[in-house]
């Protein structure tokens, strides 16, 4: 089964950096769809970022571009998001979410099967 864990969240000032990491295992494809996502407390969660192993693909929210980047170690299975110029607003549990699938990349529909337990992001102003 698909194992999630997520790590390097903490608490930075504002215009500061944290690098997230998401390493999954036991995927039965070597292909799959790893995505980032965020909730704020009373808010609903929203999609951060995206990443393919298939296809090479990347997305981010238009609230991130410019500011974040995910990135991929295939031998760690690990995919990456650095935050940078972070802003009070970006606090939030930070989750990653992996589909083990082959053939979709973060372009196509895409619900994802398998979660970690969140990261705490708390930006002080």
């Amino acid at each position: 089964e698909v194992q999630v864990v997520e790590s390097g969240g903490g608490l930075v000032q504002t215009g500061g950096s944290l690098r997230l990491s998401c390493t999954a295992s036991g995927f039965y494809f070597d292909e799959y769809v790893i995505g980032w996502f965020r909730q704020a407390p009373g808010k609903e969660r929203e999609e951060v970022s995206c990443f393919s192993r298939d296809d090479g693909s990347k997305t981010y929210a238009d609230f991130v571009k410019g500011r974040f980047t995910i990135s991929s170690d295939n031998a760690k299975n690990t995919v990456y998001l650095q935050m940078n110029s972070l802003e009070p607003e970006d606090t939030a549990v930070y989750y990653c979410a992996a589909l083990d699938i082959s053939g979709y990349g973060c372009h196509d529909p895409i619900t994802f099967d398998y979660w970690g337990q969140g990261t705490q992001v708390t930006v002080s102003s």
